[in-house]
């Protein structure tokens, strides 16, 4: 008898189961929603992984979302400055680029976040002991002949 009680209780959970992938496909990973963000305005995300601040940047470049701005930054933080980060990242189709994980205290503050695209550069000043989670514009404009530093080349 035990095994027939044991047969009922596979099939019971074999139905249960089948119904429940019929009524939900939601359940395993199947996007039922119409009204999903599309994948083309998603904003990339650089996690630094130092600290819990972050900044979101819009970049434009006469008065339009700039695509593809490549972005970097140097940080300097920790005790005596030993740690070091360097980050840098291209912005999405709306001109939004996001860091995350970046230290709420840095060796010399202000950080300078410096975008460039083509012939236009721009820098955005970011304090995290002050602004820990915020949000800048940024606009390009044309490059001066001499530059302060020179862009980093793109991997």
């Amino acid at each position: 008898m035990k095994r027939s009680g044991s047969l009922a209780i596979n099939r019971l959970l074999t139905l249960g189961l089948t119904w429940a992938l019929v009524i939900s496909p939601s359940a395993f990973g199947q996007k039922t929603s119409p009204t999903s963000p599309d994948s083309s305005q998603m904003t990339p995300v650089m996690d630094g992984g130092a600290g819990p601040c972050s900044l979101e940047l819009s970049i434009s470049a006469n008065g339009k979302p700039s695509v593809a701005a490549h972005v970097w930054v140097h940080i300097v933080y920790g005790f005596g400055g030993i740690r070091k980060l360097d980050l840098d990242a291209y912005t999405g189709n709306d001109g939004k680029l996001k860091f995350t994980g970046l230290p709420d205290r840095v060796k010399r503050p202000p950080l300078k976040f410096r975008a460039a695209k083509d012939q236009l550069a721009g820098t955005a000043v970011y304090d995290p002991e002050t602004e820990c989670k915020t949000k800048l514009d940024l606009v390009l404009t044309p490059q001066k002949t001499t530059e302060e530093e020179p862009v980093p080349s793109a991997k």
